[in-house]
């Protein structure tokens, strides 16, 4: 493929760039210790455009190609990784309706998604459930035009001002997908603080005791939740994760290399001292291969190739990794600065964890790799050694 960006995608990129450094990057730390996403930035965000940034135009949304919504990512991520998990979010539940919905669907949430006047979110984690997410305990059941929902949902990302939620449940032992809106009789919403990392992404736990929903926001079929709905728009978020990891390590390298140039130890700038080059030089090699990466991933996915679910899972996987190297290393290079509130390598170090955890942990991108080289590779080289043998 071709990594030149378009002039339509270099246009954009420098958009996002200038509009981080102006509206992100001077508030990140103040709102990651207060632990809230300020509305007015959410609303900045909305008029950008950006909230809908994969929602069609037909629908009001910008249209964005998979290329472009990386790199809006990215910059999102080098501001603030709580700001670039409520567009991941966001964008999976529309991603959903716009792939499952029916007509009404898409007609009654798609255009106030598209202009931030509705907020959407994810709910699938619980209590007992996280990376086994077939296996979740939320019960639907039918009573007359209503389903009636009971459970508990933890660790929902902007779960304290989400409007509708996607959100997912068994009946009778299906797997299904249903839209959940956050006024609905019966829907507890509670905060949760204190978190580790991306504590500006107002996290929530949801509470359903007999939550009665209409039967016209389930989502796709009875059975459908995991096996397409969560899936589809898994791949939607595993790709938004990996280019925002990209936007932490790159965020790290520029507050690395203003650090390492004005410090001044044993007389000498810190970045005359070559263990301090070979830092920056990992920095520097490990953000370009991610970004690489996700490059080539978001490509395939906008050409809808078989192999782009791999390329996601490789993406997020290495570039997950690679931030959480460079983020411990950047607050390596800042000494005890780095561990303090007025510097931001700290925030990043705490943020960069979290993208190795959601939207499918390191273990499960290597278990997912892993079967994808089993399964391609293998035959390869079993139809090889088959060869041999014959010749």
């Amino acid at each position: 493929m071709n990594f030149n960006l378009t002039t339509e995608q270099q246009l954009y990129y420098e958009q996002f760039k200038q509009f981080v450094d102006r509206d992100i990057v001077p508030i990140a730390n103040a709102y990651d210790q207060l632990e809230q996403t300020p509305k007015d930035l959410i609303d900045k965000l909305a008029s950008m455009g950006y909230l809908g940034a994969l929602i069609p135009s037909d629908y009001g949304g910008a249209g964005m190609d998979m290329i472009t919504f990386g790199l809006l990512n990215e910059e999102l991520g080098r501001g603030c990784s709580s700001i670039r998990s409520l567009l991941t979010v966001h964008t999976m539940a529309s991603q959903a309706i716009i792939r499952f919905g029916t007509k009404e669907q898409k007609e009654k949430w798609l255009p106030s998604m598209a202009n931030g006047r509705t907020i959407g979110a994810f709910a699938l984690s619980e209590p007992n459930i996280g990376s086994d997410a077939r296996n979740i305990e939320t019960q639907a059941a039918l009573s007359g035009d209503h389903y009636v929902l009971n459970g508990t949902k933890k660790w929902i990302t902007y779960g304290q001002i989400a409007d509708v939620f996607l959100l997912f449940a068994q009946i009778n032992g299906q797997h299904t997908a249903f839209l959940v809106e956050s006024n609905q009789p019966g829907l507890t919403i509670e905060s949760i603080n204190g978190m580790y990392g991306t504590r500006a992404s107002m996290l929530a736990e949801l509470r359903l005791d007999n939550c009665r929903i209409p039967v016209q926001n389930m989502l796709g079929k009875e059975g459908t939740g995991f096996p397409y709905v969560a899936l589809h728009v898994l791949d939607y978020g595993k790709y938004s994760v990996a280019c925002g990891a990209v936007g932490i390590a790159q965020a790290c390298l520029e507050d690395s290399i203003r650090y390492t140039e004005s410090r001044v130890q044993f007389n000498r700038p810190l970045k005359e001292f070559q263990l301090v080059q070979a830092m920056i030089a990992d920095m520097h090699t490990n953000t370009k291969a991610a970004r690489l990466l996700c490059l080539n991933a978001g490509f395939m996915k906008e050409n809808k190739a078989l192999q782009a679910g791999n390329e996601l899972n490789v993406a997020k996987y290495f570039a997950s990794q690679m931030a959480t190297k460079a983020a411990n290393d950047a607050v390596q290079l800042h000494g005890a600065n780095g561990c303090s509130s007025e510097y931001s390598v700290q925030r990043y170090l705490r943020d960069a964890k979290i993208t190795e955890i959601i939207e499918g942990s390191s273990q499960i991108q290597q278990m997912n790799i892993a079967t994808y080289g089993y399964r391609e590779y293998g035959l390869v080289a079993g139809s090889r050694h088959a060869e041999i043998l014959r010749s």
